[in-house]
């Protein structure tokens, strides 16, 4: 199973992308319990999902530092 692409977490609107933060967040969670438990059968899954989470988490940084590197726009 490859990792997931970068291209598909840029292609979300803001709000998916808040949303899909929150539910990988929510996985790794469940991958700890798992793991914990001794369930986990496949423990790539945690580094698929760090990887996913990291690939959001940056594309959220980098609409934020877009956002606030524009000039406010001056009403005439």
């Amino acid at each position: 199973m490859p990792l997931p692409k970068i291209a598909e977490a840029r292609e979300l609107t803001d709000e998916q992308l808040v949303q899909e933060i929150i539910a990988v967040k929510k996985q790794l969670f469940q991958l700890r319990l798992q793991q914990a438990t001794r369930q986990l059968d496949k423990s790539h899954q945690f580094r698929h999902t760090r990887h996913r989470l990291a690939q959001l988490m940056t594309v959220e940084a980098e609409r934020k530092r877009a956002d606030s590197s524009q000039p406010a726009k001056e009403s005439e």
